[in-house]
């Protein structure tokens, strides 16, 4: 479903995105993890052709720009971005036009609305919405054209308990009907069992993935994992800032020892 190759993306001289190459199988979830500013949601905006890079991306062998590509992709950013003077309706109505789907749309819309409890509230503006109602309707207008790759990049910031639920429950149904899935995520029990390979960032880069399969024969959870992989690389840089702050002691120390000398 998604190869990324040697994807690279700098903002002056911070490489948010290091030379990062990841495949995701077709009718799959695979989880994308790592601690804040680990380069998570720069990727996510690189697949989704929001951003300039260098390195290769392909959505089913087509590149990730193409318009074969973005029909089959959906993607639920961190931070929606509603029109301001679009109704709730009128956000789904203008997907629906833009991806051309038949008549039946308006159902599947009711349907959602109805789920995530946003049914009363369609006649108001995106510009009035809370931060945890944008990320209700952000999940709409994403999985309205139903498409076969979701991007999903925090999804669950924001959202109220009853939401959260019906969104995991939401990812369940996707996965059983065989959509694949990327999900970013602090939240490591976010897909429960459902998830099928995890790619661990850190620094920009990709630090290590694996399987659930692989997991389960360990006898180790998400968590154990990540925490495995994490603790690590603190270790190396917990070692390096020790060496330097000890270097630096010893140098303000020397001015002191020759002084008494």
């Amino acid at each position: 479903m998604l190869k990324v190759n040697q994807v690279t993306k700098t903002y002056g001289d911070l490489k948010a995105n290091d030379n990062v190459s990841i495949e995701i199988e077709e009718n799959s979830v695979a989880l994308l993890v790592g601690p804040n500013g680990a380069g998570k949601s720069t990727l996510l905006k690189c697949i989704m052709g929001l951003l300039r890079y260098t390195g290769e991306i392909e959505i089913r062998g087509q590149r990730n720009k193409s318009t074969e590509a973005k029909r089959i992709m959906g993607y639920v950013p961190e931070i929606p971005h509603m029109y301001p003077l679009l109704t709730i309706a009128e956000h789904l109505e203008f997907t629906a036009r833009a991806y051309k789907l038949d008549d039946s749309w308006s159902e599947k819309a009711d349907f959602l609305l109805e789920r995530f409890e946003l049914a009363d509230k369609k006649d108001k503006l995106g510009g009035t919405l809370s931060k945890g109602m944008q990320q209700k309707l952000s999940i709409c207008v994403a999985l309205l054209p139903e498409p076969d790759f979701i991007l999903f990049d925090e999804p669950l910031i924001g959202l109220d308990p009853y939401a959260i639920k019906q969104l995991k429950n939401i990812f369940r149904e996707l996965a059983e009907k065989g959509h694949s899935l990327l999900i970013s995520t602090h939240i490591l029990d976010t897909v429960d069992q459902l998830w099928d390979q995890v790619f661990i960032m850190d620094h920009g880069k990709v630090v290590a993935n694996g399987k659930k399969a692989e997991l389960d024969q360990l006898g180790k959870t998400l968590e154990d994992f990540f925490f495995d992989v994490t603790d690590q690389q603190r270790g190396v840089v917990l070692t390096e800032t020790e060496l330097a702050a000890a270097a630096n002691s010893q140098q303000m120390s020397e001015p002191n020892q020759q002084s008494e000398k």
